[in-house]
């Protein structure tokens, strides 16, 4: 079992829109009572796909300013290996759901 319930990446660090949904995520999902990872290295995104594979994350939130500038972000189960584009409240709602109660 993994310390964290999911774990977040900025696909662009130092960019303000990613930058500041990043911490929206992590500063709701922490609200909920969940430990998320929060990836913010100024790292190539394959880097941090691999991290987050070798901890063992079960859902990894990719956000980047590509899916920003259309409101969504891509929650991947590392289960499945699916991947959702939703928005980031979506997201947060889901993450938050699959935990609920456990």
């Amino acid at each position: 079992m993994t310390p964290f319930a999911a774990g977040i990446v900025n696909l662009k660090q130092g960019d303000t829109d990613a930058d500041a949904a990043c911490e929206m995520l992590y500063g709701s999902l922490k609200a909920k009572g969940l430990d998320i990872l929060y990836d913010d290295r100024d790292a190539r995104a394959g880097e941090k796909f691999a991290t987050m594979d070798l901890i063992g994350l079960p859902w990894r939130i990719t956000v980047g300013p590509r899916g920003l500038k259309n409101g969504v972000v891509e929650l991947t189960s590392r289960r499945t290996g699916e991947s959702e584009e939703m928005s980031p409240e979506a997201a947060v709602a889901r993450i938050a759901e699959i935990y609920e109660g456990i």
